[in-house]
Order: C-alpha cells, then structure tokens, then sequence
C-alpha cells in the first residue's frame, strides 16, 4: 500500500528541477468551464473575474486540484489580457470596499449593466471598473495561497489574444503580454505558461515577453495533428516555440485525449528530427472529441452546453495517464471539462512511479475496490480492475447519436467574423450568424 500524500520534506524545487530529474509533474484541470457550472464565469467571454468577485470560488477550486494530486496550479488568469477583459464590453466589477453589504455591491451592479444596456454613451471610469492587473494581481495571490499548503508550484498563464485575431501589429499584441507579465514578475510566480495559442505565430510572441522575466516557460497550443490555424505542422510549432525560448512545449485544450497525445507525438517527433531538447506536456479536454474537425471542440454544435454526455470517465483518464507517461510526457494534466477527481485518477495512475497516493485517495479505493462494500451484491461485483477498465459506457439516451458533424466554418486570423469589438452584438449581426448557421 503507498503511502498519502508526500513524504520528502525538502523545500520546493522548481519546474524545470523536477522535470530534469525525471520527477512527474501533474498540472491542475480546467477552471471556466468548471467555474461556469457552479454560476462563477459567463460563457462566452469566458473571463477570469471572478478571482475579484468570488475569490472563495476560486480559491476552493484551487484546493481540490491540489488535494486530488496537482503539483502546479495555474493562476486563473485565462483570457485576462486587457484586450480581453474589455472585449465586448466585459467589464470586471470593481471590489467593494468592507463597508458595503453584498446586497449592495449586487444591486449596483444589476442597475449599471440596466443602464449601460440601454445606452451606448456610458462611459467606464476606473472608479467603477477595475482592469487587466486587478484580476491578475487576485488570481496570483489566490494561488500563492493554496499551493503554500502542499509542494505545489505556482505558474503564471497568458493565452491567445483578440488584438492577434483582429490583426494587430507585433508591437501590439506583445504589448498585451507585457503587461500581465509586469503582473507575474510582481508577483513572483515560479514558471510562465504560454497556453491556448491556435496560431504559433502569437504563441511565439508570447514565449519572447515571457522570457524577459527570466524564468522558466512553457508553451502550449490547442491543435491537432493538422497543426495550427494556418497549416504549421506540430513539429515545427514545437521547433518554433523552442527556437524562442521555452523549455517546455506541448499541447491543451481543443482536443480529447488521444488526439492529444497523437499530437505530442508529432511535437517530439518534430524536435528530435531538429535536434532540439524539450520537456513535454500535455493538458487536454475531459471530453470525447473523435469527430473534431481542425478547430477542435469550439465546432461541435453540443459546445458548450451539451458536452456533458462525452465527459471522460476516471478510468478514461487512468489510460491517458498512461499513454503520456509512455510516450515520454512528463507535465501530465488537463485542461476543459477536467474536474478534481480526473486529476486524481492520474495521480492514482502513476502512483508507482511516484511512490505516493494523493489526499484524496484517502476515499477512493484503486479501480472501484471500495465498492466491495456495497450493500448489493451485483454492485461488490464490480470491485475489480478487470470490470471498469473494459465498460463501454452508455449514454442513456435512446437514438442519441454516436458522432456530431463539426460546424467548422473555416475562418480565422483576419475574417470579418473574428475581427473583436468592444460593444454588444447587435441584433443584426447575431441574425447574419444565424442566417449563416442554418439548423
């Protein structure tokens, strides 16, 4: 039986210490999608404001990676460039001060966005609303907190931008990244992670600022096998991505799994042919995406609100756990639609080669063998490996079909539809999509 949690009582070490020795590192999962379920994020924007306005929310969900096996917490700062938070007219309320009941805070909320719905002309003033550094200042700190309580790393995220899609120069877009980097360096967080990025060209940019600071970087995309938005295969983007200054490439987001690891597979292959040295990593979705076109789930018609019947079990999980440990993968973590339990079903997985359990095995028996205590028999039945590791789970849901056509309407970097903007949809243009989208 392995023992819970860590028995070494030497002071943290960093990314790339770890990843040299050989140590696995597990990442945490994935925070808007799970954070939109509990009523913390709107979908859509999918913008980190909550660090501000629910930190608690935040913060607990922070403790649960941690406890399930993370070893490095991201800060919640996804989409939190200034461009971002902005884009659209998604203000981030600004905190208020101790004197103030909730009640109050609310109803002045409700009645600015009633006003400001109504009328174009409103100005934003930063009394009112607070910006790029405020939420990624919180979401440091809330992480700071919670990885202080175990051997945990903090690490610093930016991802992709709407300054890149509407064509923004380089001295822009990077702009954008300097100043939440300004923020992580203030900070002091342990490592940068670049992440999300379907253009390597942007990612590319983002891995330069990040390496003023000096510190370690990661990077990864949310492709496929195709390879980026533009056709770069993985191998270059890995090539590219190295060439620029990190010391750990891969891929999240977009894809489930396998294909995650199909395109890992290329990333390495891509280095070794280059001769060039990377730790690998991988955070993909918790969801089932065989019939994903080039752009990944975003085209799947269930995005987002109806994925939940692709969900990933936790043996799922244990095999990908395997498969990237196989491959030679080293950051082994998640990203959307990965909760808690998934990020423990890796830590399970690779226990051996750990030497340790994480807390939250503490209620969990290794493939189901706490059901040996079930009251139904049929139930004690199924207390084995042998039994989950070859279900093929149903959906419960007569007819449903086994495959989704993508929508994939194949635009990108420049079309008129990505070009980002500051006011609210208007009811043309969201009646020209739906011209567009035809059911």
């Amino acid at each position: 039986m392995l023992p819970i949690g860590k028995n070494a009582k030497q002071g943290k070490r960093g990314i790339l210490e770890r990843l040299d020795a050989g140590e696995i590192v597990i990442g945490d999962g994935g925070f808007v999608f799970a954070l939109e379920k509990r009523g913390y994020v709107k979908a859509g924007p999918w913008t980190p404001e909550a660090t501000v306005e629910h930190p608690e929310a935040v913060r607990q969900l922070h403790r649960e990676f941690l406890r399930a096996g993370s070893n490095v917490l991201q800060t919640f700062t996804f989409y939190a460039s200034e461009d971002k938070l902005e884009n659209r007219g998604n203000y981030v309320a600004e905190k208020i001060s101790v004197s103030k009941t909730v009640l109050e805070r609310q109803n002045k909320l409700i009645n600015f966005k009633r006003v400001l719905h109504t009328s174009g002309e409103i100005k934003l003033t930063d009394s009112m609303f607070t910006q790029c550094q405020t939420v990624n200042e919180a979401a440091c700190d809330i992480a700071r907190e919670v990885a202080n309580q175990g051997d945990a790393l903090v690490a610093g995220g930016v991802s992709q931008t709407p300054s890149y899609l509407s064509c923004k120069d380089k001295t822009e877009v990077k702009a954008v990244f300097q100043k939440q980097l300004e923020v992580f360096v203030k900070k002091n967080v342990d490592f940068l992670i670049a992440e999300y990025f379907e253009h390597v060209e942007e990612a590319v940019w983002a891995v330069e600022v990040l390496k003023e600071s000096g510190k370690p970087v990661a990077a990864t995309m949310c492709i496929g096998p195709e390879g980026d938005m533009h056709g770069v295969s993985p191998g270059q983007c890995a090539v590219q991505l190295v060439k620029a200054g990190a010391s750990i490439v891969g891929v999240n987001c977009h894809f489930d799994p396998e294909i995650s690891i199909e395109t890992v597979r290329l990333m390495k292959e891509g280095l070794q042919a280059a001769k060039l040295k990377a730790h690998l990593m991988c955070q993909p979705l918790a969801f089932h995406t065989p019939d994903c076109g080039k752009q990944g789930f975003i085209d799947l018609p269930e995005f987002p609100f109806g994925l939940e019947p692709r969900i990933a079990t936790r043996w799922d999980i244990q095999k990908y756990a395997r498969k990237a440990y196989d491959l030679g993968i080293r950051f082994i973590g998640g990203c959307c639609g990965f909760e808690p339990y998934h990020i423990r079903a890796i830590a399970e997985e690779l226990a051996p080669e750990r030497g340790f359990l994480p807390e939250a095995s503490e209620k969990h028996g290794s493939w189901g063998d706490n059901l040996s205590m079930h009251t139904k028999p049929w139930v004690r039945a199924r207390a084995r490996k042998e039994y989950w590791e070859n279900l093929k789970p149903a959906s419960g849901r007569p007819y449903c079909p086994c495959m989704s056509k993508p929508d994939g309407w194949g635009v990108t970097k420049g079309a008129k539809e990505l070009m980002q903007q500051k006011e609210a949809t208007t009811e043309q243009q969201l009646k020209d999509l739906f011209h567009k989208k035809k059911f």
